[in-house]
């Protein structure tokens, strides 16, 4: 019987490389279902969650509640949460890319650090008139990207 030696510690993928990979994909295939244009922004969605210490999930769940995954926009605005969006106002991105970094800043830094850390009380803040649907949906759509 011939043995053979275990592989070094520098040749073994760590899981928080396969959990981070991982998340990116499940986003993507969570757009490409959808067949949302953010399909290709997968990283910038998990990437910019890790910068700002945000659940990754949030965004994605987020741009389905308001805009079916940026299905239903204001023509090239880029923005698929509704973010900024009451009476005449409309708030527009050059990009998809500055759309899911400014959005994820701002949940991060204006709801997530003053204690606003799930749906409905982001819900509160974020659209406050709502009746609790917006919340129900919001959480419904991260248990789909577990």
């Amino acid at each position: 019987m011939a043995f053979a030696a275990l592989p070094s510690a520098e040749n073994v993928l760590g899981d928080s490389i396969i959990s981070k990979d991982a998340r990116i994909e499940i986003v993507r295939q969570f757009f490409a279902r959808y067949k949302s244009p953010l399909e290709p922004f997968a990283s910038n969605v998990v990437k910019d969650a890790d910068k700002y210490g945000l659940d990754f999930r949030l965004l994605p769940a987020i741009a389905m509640q308001e805009s079916n995954l940026c299905q239903k926009i204001i023509t090239d605005s880029y923005n698929c949460w509704g973010f900024g969006i009451y009476g005449n106002k409309v708030t527009r991105f050059d990009s998809y890319p500055e759309a899911i970094g400014t959005v994820t800043k701002t949940l991060a830094t204006n709801y997530i650090a003053g204690g606003l850390n799930t749906p409905e009380e982001i819900m509160k803040k974020y659209t406050p008139s709502n009746n609790g649907s917006w919340a129900y949906s919001v959480n419904y759509f991260m248990e789909l990207l577990q």
